[in-house]
């Protein structure tokens, strides 16, 4: 069987995770390129509407909303944050973001994410549409456990972390002079710090894939900072081969995330909290060096809050890996 690598790219999120609401998001891509660097270009959306306290049901492309890019990338129509239950809300967040991968050594990678962010938000008939440079993520990741050479079962381990640097713009004000709220912001002006471990199981053709990170932030010049958060992401694929060149990826993905929310002087204001756990399908298609990974969550559970619930997330990347035979970082082998 051939070897089978899951690259992790942490976020965020998703999105950078803090500003697009998805706190700790990540994104996985199933590829059959083992210790490979590579680049790619991600289109990141994540959706939040309807009031669970009010009975309404989340969609995944409520009215008025532009998945992939807004219209009016700056505009503010008098939007006010204030949740009194219309309907008619929704929260859109969305990143194109150029992603690089270096290996460094055969067991260690640095990655390096840079986001441009455009958000929506929806409030009463109101709407809010902010863009523009997001925080760049850099991590990154060590191989402690690389059993690929082996027939039938493989396994990988994968432990690291990293830091999102406060690069976006984190002042943004409406006409009037109020300073948008931080969510709202391309960026948060915040740096975070994170850890994460991923583990990939395979026997011949299926796979698991299991992958956890956590996050802490700091505050910004407002005294505003996002709550400690976790994330957790499950992935079951099963490898088609096509021919020496085309290999496809369906997968069944989980994803679970729980933040307590928006912290203002290290106080807790309970905004945007999320405790939600979504299910989907995924496909991921390699030709040759290249790949398309896509992949869909809905809602399986969403712990109630004032705020517009989650609908969903989904992703869309094209990628290209280089044939990396020689490394920077040479390992050193016994003297004799």
């Amino acid at each position: 069987m051939k070897k089978i690598y899951l690259t992790l790219a942490l976020v965020g999120l998703l999105l950078p995770s803090a500003q697009a609401c998805d706190i700790c998001g990540c994104f996985m891509g199933i590829t059959p390129y083992d210790n490979q660097s590579g680049v790619s270009l991600m289109h990141r959306y994540r959706i939040f509407n309807g009031y669970q306290q009010f009975g309404q049901r989340p969609s995944f492309f409520p009215k008025g909303v532009e998945p992939f890019v807004p219209a009016h990338p700056n505009q503010d129509d008098g939007y006010r944050h204030d949740h009194q239950g219309d309907a008619s809300d929704y929260e859109a967040y969305r990143v194109v973001e150029l992603r690089g991968k270096y290996f460094l050594a055969q067991r260690l990678e640095l990655n390096a994410f840079v986001p441009y962010v455009m958000n929506t938000a929806q409030s009463n008939g109101r709407k809010l549409n902010t863009a523009g440079l997001g925080d760049v993520t850099v991590f990154a990741g060590y191989h402690l456990i690389r059993a690929i050479e082996t027939a039938g079962v493989q396994s990988r381990l994968i432990v690291g972390g990293g830091v999102k640097l406060p690069t976006g713009d984190f002042q943004r004000q409406s006409p009037a002079g109020r300073r948008y709220p931080m969510l709202n912001q391309p960026g948060t002006g915040t740096t975070d710090g994170f850890v994460y471990a991923n583990y990939i199981g395979s026997y011949r053709s299926f796979g698991l894939s299991l992958n956890s990170s956590y996050r802490r932030s700091t505050r910004n010049r407002f005294e505003n900072s996002l709550a400690p958060s976790t994330a957790s992401f499950a992935n079951l694929f099963y490898r088609v081969a096509l021919g020496d060149k085309w290999q496809i990826y369906p997968s069944a993905q989980l994803y679970y995330e729980k933040t307590r929310g928006e912290m203002l002087e290290g106080q807790l204001t309970h905004e945007h909290a999320i405790n939600a756990a979504l299910l989907g399908p995924g496909m991921d298609i390699y030709y040759q060096n290249f790949s398309l990974n896509t992949s869909a969550q809905f809602p399986l559970y969403t712990a109630s809050t004032d705020h517009p619930a989650s609908a969903g997330r989904m992703v869309i990347a094209l990628g290209y890996s280089f044939k990396q035979t020689k490394y920077l970082l040479k390992s050193r082998r016994p003297a004799g």
